[in-house]
């Protein structure tokens, strides 16, 4: 068996549950071919000098995690820079939150050749190498600069932007061009893989084969759309551990004689969340049968509070959460409970089982797995019902969601409205077949379309 080389920003022990999305995604796979992890280490070594990292070698099992410090310097302009000022936000459609510094991308090219020179002497010539994310975008290609050939696929776990606004990055050929030193891409939706055809179409010298093979540059590069799922039965699971439990039992009681309407993500502007909060003032405007009853919990985890934007967001839903509950909260019941701070992974299960309805309403999202966490916990017998963007990638997978455009606030309130009355037959009927999906398409068919699709892709 082929060994398998994962190269990510961020690594993780394989071994442990608690370690994220990413690596219950690659783990299995990691481990039965003794595979290698390589990525950032998380440290920031100032005093040294742009270009340069230590590499560290650890054993989790018969996973090697291999990892790399940065300078201050490099971590600034790769990470803080080019990869979250620019295109985080262009690839989420927000150019005007992009701040194009011509250091940046020299400092994100430069990570990217100490990456590749310090993976380089690591692999075996019958490696399979999967990179994951818009971080090392140039990877493939630095790594074909220094003579390796071995099998190559990438993975964008974020949204690929429309043709127009992918072309205003500057060097946004170099940057896509980049990807045909890969053998494989896989993209999160068909809305992505369309956008890759225009803009190779419009941007690039370039022959569209057929749907997803594309010719550029001596390079033949296949694309496809393959999204991302969960692990279900490891999410069931943790549903039943004594945090998920208590939890769900706390929710209940407390909210016994309430609606319970949950959100769930991280401070991001991509997630829509002032709109959220403007729909829902807009339900207890509109239909006050809710009023003293529907209960919005909005968990809004840290994230990257130092820079502006972020900051602003924070002070945003602030103000907005405070207007509704000054405006219909009463002694006896406050409409928004706002939390900004990490929740426990374990009691997600418990917070989503007691939700009546959830609300994910990103303005543009790669998937969004908070959604379909939230159909694996619910009781298939009382289940509640998901209000979702159709800017998610998920929408394209979960169309027996009750799908909104979340600009449109009076829409999107409608849509609360409507899940908070739909008849238990109708809630069952479409859970059941949101499941169907969620389990059909989890983690490790992912994992195993990707694995298998780049060991049948033709080199060259």
């Amino acid at each position: 068996m082929n060994r398998l080389v994962v190269v990510s920003n961020r690594t993780a022990d394989p071994r442990k549950s608690a370690a994220g999305g990413l690596a219950v995604a690659v783990g299995q796979a990691l481990r039965a071919s003794g595979g290698l992890w390589f990525g950032w280490s998380g440290k920031v070594v100032d005093g040294r000098s742009p270009g340069e990292g230590e590499l560290r070698l650890q054993q989790a099992g018969n996973v090697q995690l291999a990892t790399v410090d940065l300078s201050r310097e490099d971590y600034n302009s790769y990470y803080l820079g080019y990869s979250n000022d620019v295109l985080w936000p262009v690839f989420h459609y927000r150019l005007d939150l992009a701040h194009f510094d011509a250091d940046y991308i020299s400092g994100y090219r430069r990570v990217n050749q100490l990456f590749a020179q310090r993976l380089a002497g690591l692999l075996r010539p019958d490696d399979i190498i999967w990179v994951h994310d818009y971080h090392l975008i140039p990877l493939a290609a630095e790594l074909r600069a220094m003579g390796c050939r071995q099998r190559m696929g990438f993975f964008l776990h974020i949204p690929l932007p429309p043709p127009l606004l992918l072309a205003a990055v500057p060097e946004h050929e170099w940057l896509m061009r980049s990807l045909f030193a890969y053998d494989l891409v896989g993209l999160q939706s068909n809305t992505d893989l369309g956008h890759f055809s225009g803009y190779i179409g419009a941007e690039l010298p370039a022959d569209i084969l057929g749907e997803h093979m594309f010719r550029a540059f001596g390079k033949t590069l296949q694309v496809q759309a393959m999204p991302i799922g969960i692990d279900v039965d490891e999410f069931t699971a943790l549903g039943r551990s004594r945090e998920a439990q208590d939890t769900y039992a706390q929710m209940r009681q407390e909210y016994s004689r309430r609606r319970l309407l949950l959100g769930v993500e991280r401070m991001d502007y991509s997630k829509g969340l002032p709109l959220r909060l403007q729909a829902f003032r807009q339900l207890l405007q509109n239909y006050p049968e809710n009023l003293g009853s529907a209960t919005l919990i909005q968990i809004a985890s840290p994230s990257r509070e130092s820079v502006d934007a972020y900051a602003s967001l924070r002070r945003e839903l602030e103000s907005l959460s405070g207007a509704i509950n000054g405006d219909f909260g009463g002694l006896d019941w406050m409409p928004v409970r706002y939390i900004h701070r990490n929740v426990s992974r374990r009691r997600l299960p418990g917070l989503y089982r007691a939700a009546s309805v959830a609300l994910v309403t990103p303005l543009r999202d790669g998937m969004n797995l908070v959604a379909k966490e939230f159909v694996a916990a619910q009781d298939p017998d009382d289940p509640g019902v998901l209000v979702l963007s159709r800017f998610a990638g998920a929408a394209e997978q979960l169309r027996d969601a009750l799908l909104v455009n979340p600009y449109d606030t009076r829409h999107t309130a409608e849509a609360i409205q409507r899940a908070l009355q739909m008849p238990l037959a109708e809630r069952q009927q479409r859970h059941q077949a949101l499941l169907h999906n969620v389990r059909t398409q989890d983690v490790h068919w992912w994992c195993r379309r990707f694995l298998d699709t780049l060991a049948a892709t033709p080199l060259g």
